[in-house]
């Protein structure tokens, strides 16, 4: 984490005012409840649907919001229809909105949640990425506490790095080979981000693992290492979806204030748990007390 702005703090009573921003993609998502998913040749009808803009970015950029009394987010949204609505809904949920506009239509997707509250997702169309010669406020970002990033180009992750602290998630691939990361944040059940986070060198100075209802492993780049455990949600979960985007957002906001890792990483599950308590992304979101 840049040595040229020290750390200041940690402030459990949120006594102070975060500069954070997150760097990365929106997607347009229908979501459709189910009693399953769908086998193959199957028809069958949803229980309940409505859509939102979401995805790793969107939804981290709202958490962020909520937990830092506001976000910025640097994006690429299709002028069109749903690239409009995006904008609209974002703005709506408190978040300090930054889009190129490009031709191309904004990226859409399919969520089916299931009778427990797992998630499966098709995306429809290219991820729009952010780009560092898009004509959007970058010098900000120097200014910044903590970045998240899901998506960018070379120049835009450069962008980024210059934040006192930057997270990562390894499907920000280019960006992953233009900067080094402070810590980088991946679901230890998914097979090619944890072989995107084996094949990192240098490692960043924190490298986190979540694990599902099992929370989680830590290390870090001189050799001290932990776990941490699931946090109690407040009430059932309904589902998944943006949970981990939830807990990467926590983490990011934690790390920013200069937390210690243990506290950052229950921070963070804790904002994982109370997402999955909510219907969608955005219901269930901790909140800035």
């Amino acid at each position: 984490m840049r040595a040229d702005r020290p750390g200041r703090g940690a402030s459990a009573d949120y006594d102070r005012v975060m500069r954070v921003a997150v760097v990365g993609h929106v997607e347009w998502i229908d979501f459709a409840r189910v009693d399953h998913v769908p086998l193959a040749g199957e028809i069958i009808e949803a229980r309940d649907s409505w859509a939102e803009p979401a995805g790793g970015g969107a939804v981290a950029a709202v958490q962020l919001a909520r937990l830092a009394d506001g976000a910025s987010f640097f994006t690429a949204l299709g002028d069109d229809e749903f690239g409009a609505r995006s904008s609209a809904r974002l703005a709506e949920l408190g978040v300090a909105l930054h889009a190129a506009r490009r031709t191309q239509p904004t990226r859409r997707g399919l969520t089916f949640l299931d009778a427990n509250g797992e998630r499966t997702i098709t995306t429809l169309g290219k991820r729009l990425l952010p780009r560092g010669r898009d004509a959007l406020p970058w010098a900000a970002l120097a200014e910044a506490d903590a970045v998240y990033l899901t998506a960018a180009d070379a120049d835009a992750a450069r962008h980024a790095r210059a934040a006192r602290v930057l997270v990562v998630t390894p499907r920000a691939a280019s960006a992953l080979e233009t900067v080094l990361a402070d810590v980088i944040v991946y679901s230890a059940g998914d097979a090619s981000e944890s072989e995107r986070v084996a094949k990192l060198s240098p490692q960043p100075a924190l490298v986190v693992a979540t694990e599902g209802t099992e929370g989680g492993s830590w290390r870090s780049i001189s050799g001290d290492s932990g776990r941490w455990s699931a946090a109690p949600a407040p009430g059932p979960r309904v589902d998944q979806y943006g949970a981990g985007d939830c807990f990467a957002a926590g983490l990011t906001f934690a790390l920013g204030d200069s937390r210690n890792v243990e506290d950052a990483v229950a921070f963070a599950a804790r904002c994982g748990a109370w997402c999955a308590s909510g219907r969608g992304p955005y219901e269930g979101q901790l909140r800035k007390p």
